[in-house]
């Protein structure tokens, strides 16, 4: 388990609560597991760029569309994390497996959903206005990843197990392991290597899927294994129990709806980013792919601030919580602000590992464009730490409603009719897009920072019964 306990054992005695330390002991494997999927990404997107311009040009708004579609049980299933985490902090084993296998059969019974959501997907990709070669790659990807996509909820809510008590290091592991095998599999069946046939863009979503796998499995066999078994009894409790199923229900569906919306409104952009020029819908893809050095990281930042803020939440300690959701939020800010800072300053080392010898375009004339773009991502990386750290630590004290509220409001009545006026009345071009996608995170950031700073979440009640106020720090183990 990555040298952490099982049982319900106190953290160090010389850590703060709710300090630096402690929240950088539970972020810093996520953001390596974070880091481990960038990477793997980033290769994706590069041997596809390597393999021909028009897969590049598919990928990234196939597969947005595709993650648009999935996010939202993924959501659902892995907000099992916060549930984990306030069993964990009152100290209620039982209840950390309950409401992991509530979360796993969510995402089982998303299956069916996403494979009869995948026609329908289809038509809105057609009509998105993209070139014939493109549109051709992009339902190809779209529909083998929908194919596949219950293994991204199926690991979002097994790993809720291991994160929510704060064992994030076994989840490093198993993540790593998975995406090694991704990586191995997109050079060899993208190019077609050794005993493996060349499928292009199909290569790349056969091995995201196969990687994918590798996650979850590893997990479920710690799981129901005999040491993990002995404490939580995780194969007795691996039925559904249907009052803490429509608690996870209550509380997790605004969060699943929240980022359905949220990742939706964002792949409008990226699709209105289709109809631009093959040279700036290249540049775009490519520094949106850059952005995920900047971005995955921060997801496992934020995962750690809802973790923390559950745990403590769980023991009754709202100004522990609160001092917590601080506290990684500026570890947020330090990160991103160091990534930000390499965005500006070596913006061609950065693309030119996209950009092969035979390329259809110049390394030139793509950096020309791409150095602002990077400029702007660094602007609205620092502010996305708002976004994303504090609206973790929000759902983790339940406050899923108001998140999917403002959020909704942010994308829905404020980005999406500036993306849609910018593209079809105003004629703009890639640099207006990318500025007004800027406005909108900050706007959303000042939303987020107000309702956490306001304390407002510290009353929601989440679990069936008020914890006991206990004044040490929760178990990070």
């Amino acid at each position: 388990m990555g040298g952490s306990s099982i049982g319900m054992s106190s953290s160090t005695p010389t850590m703060t609560p709710g300090g630096y330390r402690e929240a950088i002991q539970i972020a810093w494997p996520l953001v390596i597991s974070m880091g481990s999927f960038t990477i793997m990404q980033f290769f994706d997107r590069m041997f596809l760029a390597w393999y021909s311009p028009v897969a590049i040009q598919a990928a990234l708004p196939a597969g947005i569309f595709c993650f648009t579609m999935i996010c939202g049980f993924m959501a659902l299933s892995g907000y099992a994390n916060t549930f984990v985490a306030q069993y964990h902090g009152s100290q209620n084993p039982i209840g950390c497996s309950r409401a992991t296998m509530q979360g796993v059969w969510l995402a089982l019974g998303a299956w069916p959903i996403l494979i009869a959501l995948i026609p329908i997907g289809r038509f809105l990709l057609s009509i998105a206005g993209h070139a014939p070669e493109v549109l051709e790659q992009e339902l190809i990807y779209f529909t083998l990843l929908m194919s596949g996509g219950v293994v991204i909820p199926l690991g979002a809510a097994i790993s809720s197990f291991f994160t929510g008590r704060g064992d994030t290091l076994t989840n490093m592991y198993a993540t790593i392991a998975g995406n090694i095998v991704n990586i191995l599999l997109d050079y060899a069946l993208i190019f077609g290597w050794w005993l493996f046939p060349e499928l292009g863009i199909r290569g790349a979503a056969i091995a995201t899927i196969l990687g994918g796998l590798i996650h979850p499995a590893i997990l479920f066999a710690l799981y129901f294994g005999r040491r993990i078994h002995a404490v939580y009894q995780t194969r007795t409790h691996a039925g559904i129990h249907w009052p803490l199923m429509k608690r996870l229900i209550q509380f997790g569906f605004p969060s699943g709806l929240h980022l359905a919306l949220d990742i939706g409104s964002f792949s409008v952009f990226v699709l209105m980013t289709g109809r631009m020029n093959a040279l700036d819908l290249a540049v775009s893809n490519m520094a949106l792919s850059i952005n995920t050095v900047a971005f995955l990281p921060l997801i496992g930042i934020s995962i750690a601030a809802t973790t923390l803020v559950g745990q403590y939440q769980g023991r009754g300690r709202s100004d522990l919580a609160e001092k917590s959701g601080w506290s990684t939020f500026k570890i947020g800010v330090f990160y991103v602000s160091c990534v930000g800072l390499t965005f500006v300053s070596f913006p061609t080392a950065y693309f030119q590992l996209f950009v092969a010898p035979d390329s259809t375009f110049a390394l030139d004339e793509v950096v020309s464009l791409g150095r602002w773009l990077l400029i702007m991502m660094a602007i609205w990386g620092g502010v996305d730490v708002g976004n994303l750290v504090l609206s973790g630590a929000l759902k983790g004290a339940g406050d899923t409603r108001f998140v999917m509220i403002y959020s909704v409001i942010a994308a829905w009545g404020f980005m999406v009719p500036g993306v849609l006026l910018i593209t079809f009345v105003l004629d703009g071009g890639i640099l207006l897009l990318w500025a007004w996608v800027m406005t909108y995170i900050m706007v959303l950031a000042i939303g987020y920072i107000y309702r956490f700073w306001t304390g407002k979440w510290k009353s929601i009640q989440i679990l069936e019964t008020p914890p006991a106020i206990l004044a040490t720090a929760p178990p990070v183990n």
